[in-house]
């Protein structure tokens, strides 16, 4: 966790992006710091815009216009790393937050933390492993809440006209639709739980601090999250795997959860 005075620099890839995640964005973004420059890019003459225009002044965002010369080519990326490069030597911020599922910011990533700057990334599960790794810390966008508006649900319509409309012998027959098939949930790897666990301890030791644990996952698998297992935080998560024990340790009146081999 980064200090309250860490500065970061958020930079949105408005092609690349969902609109209705931008509070949870700077949610997640708050964890490590403050997000001080907040802009977005994008060719703001372009229906896809259109979401963004709202949300940018809730959330105090500033918009970057960016013309698509060519059809079809996502042209924010050329501008989003000359500004970041421009904020990177202004040395105004600690720390970047790339939000875009493009691996066009790989370079970006790997350049900002070679001057020795916090970078962090937000992105869809397809973002590619390059840019995933690139970054110190990578949250998924599923992760963070529903991304996209919903859409006209066909189920929904259907009953809507059913309601509206006078019963027949072709409307009176019911409809039964089939269930929605509910995401799967990954199985955590144990085999990276034990390499952190084994980096988070030294010599014989046989516990580590919960904090210790989520750097050592973060620093083995920058994408590592346990929402991605369907748990809210790190002490549950351990708390569902046999192998370990989480106990309570209070200093100051502060529990700092342990983890210990059972």
């Amino acid at each position: 966790m980064k200090d309250n005075k860490f500065n970061i620099a958020v930079l949105i890839d408005g092609d690349n992006a969902q609109a209705k995640q931008i509070k949870e964005i700077i949610e997640e973004v708050s964890k490590y710091g403050k997000a001080t420059i907040r802009r977005i890019y994008g060719d703001w003459t372009s229906r896809h815009m259109n979401s963004w225009k709202d949300k940018i002044n809730q959330h105090s965002i500033s918009p970057i216009q960016k013309f698509a010369y060519t059809t079809g080519k996502n042209s924010t990326d050329s501008l989003m790393i000359i500004d970041a490069m421009d904020i990177l030597h202004s040395k105004s911020v600690e720390g970047f937050c790339i939000v875009s599922s493009d691996s066009d910011y790989t370079g970006l990533a790997k350049r900002i933390r070679e001057e020795g700057l916090f970078v962090m990334g937000i992105g869809r599960k397809i973002t590619p492993l390059a840019f995933v790794n690139s970054c110190e810390i990578f949250t998924f966008s599923e992760n963070l809440g529903p991304e996209e508006e919903e859409e006209s649900n066909p189920t929904k319509s259907m009953v809507k006209q059913t309601k509206t409309s006078k019963p027949t012998k072709e409307t009176a027959t019911k409809v039964i639709y089939p269930p929605t098939k509910k995401p799967s949930i990954p199985q955590v790897d144990l085999m990276v739980i034990d390499k952190a666990f084994e980096i988070s301890t030294h010599g014989e030791e046989v516990e580590a601090y919960i904090s210790q644990l989520g750097l050592a996952l973060r620093k083995i698998d920058p994408s590592f999250d346990p929402r991605t297992y369907g748990f809210r935080t790190l002490t549950l998560l351990f708390e569902s795997l046999k192998k370990y024990n989480v106990v309570k340790n209070e200093i100051n009146g502060l529990n700092h959860p342990m983890v210990r081999l059972m």
